[in-house]
């Protein structure tokens, strides 16, 4: 993880409890087991913002997006950290999250789209391994209408590692032409593995698109056979496999420098796993 680390701390630091963007583009900037840190980015404006739990503790993370900002979030959770983020966001204004459990953590995060036109993107990854406890929330509140907001929940479960994702996409009465979809995609590795995957809606509007869905299962047999027909052993095609369906999830960071250094995290682990 020292790959992934260097790189963060490469970037400028967050720090304090407060962290006011008001320039077209900023960042990325780099928050290390904050405590309390609320962001601000001022309308028009644009940051990267990562935040990386290294120790164990509790981490509370507000965010505020103003008229037309944006915001790409990266959280990565190296330690057990019990963290809480709420984004708030104005009218036009876009949210791009991607988050990453390489150990046991307990993840909540509240995304209210209070402005028309906004939208909201997360993708999220848990790797539970053994012994350890996996846990992501994700609550998205449609507020106002023509709003869109995605989400894409992936996990792996290995010996007696245990994952567990809880969603909810509300719609207000008002929150017509909503657009909102939240998929959540899991795999356990053995009989002691364990996930467990809740996605719901609770819609007021009636002229809405909404979607929601989960699987649990194992590892595609014919797709590592298809491999193994290539040469690969079975040990390869497994390995690419999961780094097929994790990488998936980790494409989606729009933050260049710490991409690459977060998919090759991702593969060190599952080879561990």
């Amino acid at each position: 993880m020292e790959a992934l680390l260097d790189t963060i701390r490469r970037m400028r630091a967050a720090g304090g409890e407060r962290l006011a963007v008001d320039a077209p583009t900023a960042g990325p900037f780099a928050a290390f087991d904050p405590a309390q840190l609320r962001v601000e980015v001022a309308p028009g404006a644009s940051a990267q913002l990562v935040v990386v739990h290294t120790a164990a503790g509790v981490s509370s993370l507000e965010v505020a997006l103003g008229e037309g900002a944006s915001l790409d979030l990266a959280e990565v959770f190296l330690a057990e950290a019990f963290a809480e983020l709420h984004v708030r966001q104005s009218a036009r204004s876009a949210c791009r999250m991607t988050a990453v459990e390489l150990a046991s953590a307990n993840a909540s995060w509240r995304i209210s789209l209070e402005g028309r036109e906004a939208s909201s993107d997360v993708g999220a990854l848990f790797l539970a391994g053994a012994g350890e406890h996996g846990v992501m929330r994700l609550r998205t509140d449609h507020r106002v209408a023509d709003c869109r907001s995605e989400s894409l929940v992936k996990g792996v479960a290995a010996a007696d590692g245990v994952g567990e994702f809880h969603g909810l996409v509300y719609v207000a009465p008002d929150a017509q032409r909503t657009d909102a979809r939240q998929q959540s995609r899991n795999v356990v590795l053995g009989d002691a593995a364990r996930i467990v995957a809740e996605p719901q809606l609770e819609i007021y509007a009636d002229d809405v698109k909404c979607s929601h869905g989960a699987t649990v299962g194992r590892m595609d047999d014919e797709a590592i056979l298809y491999m193994r027909q290539r040469g690969l052993s079975e040990a390869q095609a497994r390995r690419l496999q999961l780094e097929g369906f994790a990488g998936d999830v980790v494409a989606r960071c729009g933050i260049e420098p710490l991409g690459e250094a977060l998919a090759e995290a991702v593969a060190a682990r599952l080879a561990h796993i």
